[in-house]
C-alpha cells in the first residue's frame, strides 16, 4: 500500500523518435520495443516505491499510453507539445499542482530500485533538488516540493543548470537511479547493474548476446 505523498512525473516521447543515440543496440524494427520496455521497467520501479502516491507519465504515445496504464500509471497528454522541459513542467506544476510534493524522472532508468527512489525523495525535502545523471551532466530526478515551481532545465548540462537555478544536487549512492540508458555503452552498464525484466526479455527475444541479471 502506498504511504507517500510524491507525485512522479514521466515524459514518454513518441517511441519512433524516442533514444536516437541507442539505435543498433538491438535490430532496428524493435528499437521502440526497448525504448518501451526501459520506460515500463521505469515505471514499474516508481510505482513500487512507497514515497510515490501516483505517477503521471505524459505521452502522446499510444502504444506506450497503454503499456504504462496497463502497470498502473495515469496518462495524461502532452498538451504543451513544446518540447521535454514543457512536458515536465505542465505535469508537474499544471496536472499535478503546485501544491503537492513532485518529482520528475527519465522513462528510461531500466535498473532503477525503488528502494533507491525512495532515499533520493527523502533527501529531496525541502526545496528543489535533483540527482544527477552517472556521468555528471546530465539530470535524472528534479524534485520540488509544495508552492515551488518545479523550473525544469533539461538538455545538454542540466546538471550544472539546475544547480545554477538553485536546486540541491543530491549526493547519495543510487546506481539504478543515476544510470539511464542513451548509448549502447549505457546499455551494457544497464545491464551489469541488473535490468527489470522487461528490458531482459525484451534483450532476450531479439537475441542479445550478453548476460542480462534482471533486477532483485
Amino acid at each position: 500500500m502506498t504511504t507517500g505523498d510524491w507525485v512522479a512525473v514521466m515524459p514518454v516521447k513518441r517511441l519512433g523518435a524516442a533514444k536516437s543515440r541507442l539505435r543498433g543496440a538491438v535490430p532496428a524494427p524493435r528499437h521502440g520495443e526497448l525504448a518501451l520496455a526501459m520506460v515500463r521497467d521505469t515505471v514499474a520501479a516508481v510505482l513500487a516505491a512507497p514515497a510515490v502516491a501516483e505517477l503521471l507519465v505524459v505521452t502522446d504515445d499510444p502504444v506506450a499510453a497503454a503499456a504504462v496504464s496497463a502497470l498502473g500509471a495515469r496518462v495524461v497528454p502532452d498538451r504543451p507539445a513544446a518540447g521535454l522541459n514543457e512536458a515536465m513542467r505542465y505535469g508537474a506544476d499544471e496536472v499535478a499542482g503546485l501544491g503537492r510534493h513532485r518529482a520528475v524522472l527519465a522513462g528510461d532508468l531500466p535498473a532503477l530500485r525503488p528502494e533507491q527512489l525512495d532515499a533520493a525523495l527523502k533527501d529531496a525535502r525541502p526545496g528543489r533538488a535533483f540527482v544527477a545523471d552517472a556521468a555528471g551532466s546530465g539530470t535524472v530526478l528534479l524534485a520540488a516540493g509544495p508552492g515551488e515551481p518545479l523550473d525544469p532545465r533539461f538538455g545538454l548540462g542540466s546538471a550544472a543548470a539546475h544547480a545554477a537555478s538553485g536546486a540541491r544536487a543530491l549526493e547519495g549512492d543510487w546506481p539504478g537511479l543515476r544510470q539511464d540508458v542513451d548509448t549502447p555503452a549505457d546499455l551494457h552498464t544497464v545491464l551489469g547493474l541488473g535490468a527489470g525484466i522487461h528490458t531482459c526479455a525484451l534483450l532476450r527475444d531479439a537475441g542479445l548476446k550478453v548476460a542480462c541479471v534482471s533486477a532483485a
